[in-house]
């Protein structure tokens, strides 16, 4: 059995007001999910973009 049939079997003998609860929850972790990828895309981007940037301005105070 996948660790999905069995998180469901548990689930299908839930009554319905924990299964909304666990609804919630895996809603909750699905925006947390999304938030820390976009996280982690925004700062791959700015190494990204430090990476690329021309240091000539930064060396000619040196």
């Amino acid at each position: 059995m996948s660790i999905y049939e069995e998180a469901i079997a548990k689930i299908q003998q839930l009554p319905e007001s924990l299964v909304i609860e666990v609804n919630d929850f895996i809603d909750f972790l699905i925006i947390q999910h999304n938030q820390n990828k976009q996280e982690q895309k925004q700062s791959l981007t700015q190494s990204l973009d430090m990476a690329e940037t021309d240091f000539s301005d930064y060396l000619s105070n040196e």
